[in-house]
């Protein structure tokens, strides 16, 4: 997947206006993160997405592997995309879904391991993905409107 490919997946998952807001929700869900675990798992995570996405978990970082929880995380990812934390929290777990589908299983469940789903409640992140993934929610979602 390409970085058209993924901003584009990711502008029809949040029904984004634009690619200006797409690219912002996405640095604002994958920079926090790339500060959060260590530099190798970063980089490991990353090594399959595209050279730009991937900046954000890696180049853009100016420190790895910080301490802070899940609330933490999603006042650095409402900061950075200038929104509210509900709609943060649901931007970076339709994010995260993405990028679970782009990378090594292996890498994915070193993230997993390395984010603290006890006190902490890291376990939020992976909603979508522990439901099935976007197109199992999707779908249900069209049943339930009756299309």
């Amino acid at each position: 997947m390409n970085f058209d490919e993924f901003t584009g997946e990711i502008q029809h998952r949040l029904e984004l206006a634009g690619t200006g807001e797409t690219v912002r929700a996405i640095r604002a869900t994958l920079l926090p993160l790339g500060q959060r675990i260590p530099e190798g798992s970063a980089t490991n995570l990353a090594a399959s997405l595209p050279l730009e996405i991937k900046w954000y978990m890696t180049g853009a970082v100016n420190e790895h592997g910080q301490r802070f929880d899940w609330d933490e995380y999603l006042d650095r990812v409402s900061e950075i995309e200038d929104t509210g934390r509900a709609q943060a929290a649901y931007h970076a777990r339709a994010i995260i879904d993405l990028v679970h589908t782009q990378v090594p299983e292996s890498d994915f469940e070193k993230l997993r391991e390395q984010l603290p789903q006890g006190e902490e409640d890291w376990g939020q992140l992976f909603e979508i993905v522990d439901a099935g993934g976007w197109s199992e929610i999707e779908g249900d979602q069209s049943d339930e409107s009756g299309e």
